[in-house]
């Protein structure tokens, strides 16, 4: 007993993927624990907001504690753990703009069709990675990265261009300009981690071009966890603690 639990807690020194499945076990677990507690002293209009950070860091703390010892067990790519921890929390950070822009008229169309267009992402990218030919397939992982990407480009548009930008400007309060503005940089910046790490399997254009390894898809994909719904979480915090700071400076 005692020795295959030092079987499932040793890390190698030499594999950084190992060592980031437990960092990022612990730091979203760590961060779930923050936004809850701090959940108690904000206003009232950012509880519901800063419970849905919690709630996306603690769902993923949740998954990493089974992916870190899934491959420490197996040295392999624990992708069905991923994908349903994506598929629970990826959508639940597209609600945080709904959250941040219905004081100034989101509706929940707008909500579900941020849902929907996440749902169509992690769909077809578990297609392309779960399913793709042993040996590697090119035309696969292409086809289906193209699709999954049309998902992405949807939040994107709506993030930069669209209904949320115009929602936001319509808030006329700077703090949740410039969050909203923040979180939508994490989805172009921070999520494109992901295609990155989807390249990387067996037939991807970066296991080709440059011969990166199956194996550097779950180190990318742990990062970008990491910062994504960690960073995520913090913006919402940090407008929400400008807003306590407004109130109690008005206040005195």
């Amino acid at each position: 007993m005692i020795t295959n639990l030092l079987d499932v807690v040793t890390i190698p020194v030499d594999d950084p993927v190992a060592f980031t499945f437990f960092t990022g076990y612990m730091s979203m677990f760590a961060a779930s624990v923050f936004f809850f507690i701090e959940r108690g002293r904000v206003p009232d209009k950012w509880k519901t907001s800063l419970l849905v950070s919690g709630l996306i860091t603690g769902i993923a703390a949740v998954h990493y504690y089974y992916m870190r010892d899934y491959y420490a067990n197996t040295g392999s790519n624990p992708t069905a753990l991923r994908y349903i921890d994506w598929t629970l929390t990826v959508p639940l950070m597209c609600v945080e703009f709904y959250l941040l822009t219905k004081p100034a008229g989101a509706t929940k169309g707008l909500m579900w069709r941020l849902i929907i267009a996440a749902v169509w992402m992690l769909v077809f990218g578990y297609i392309g990675e779960a399913f793709n030919p042993e040996g590697g397939s090119t035309s696969h992982s292409v086809l289906y990265g193209v699709l999954s990407t049309l998902g992405y480009v949807y939040i994107l548009y709506l993030a930069w261009f669209g209904e949320v930008k115009q929602l936001a400007e319509k808030t006329q309060n700077p703090t949740v300009i410039r969050g909203i503005r923040t979180l939508s940089w994490f989805i172009l910046v921070g999520w494109a981690i992901y295609p990155i790490g989807y390249m990387c399997m067996p037939g991807g254009w970066l296991n080709l071009a440059f011969g990166w390894q199956p194996s550097a898809v779950d180190l990318f994909y742990n990062i970008a966890d990491a910062i994504n719904k960690i960073g995520f979480g913090l913006v919402v915090y940090g407008i929400a603690i400008s807003d306590l700071e407004k109130v109690k400076a008005q206040a005195a």
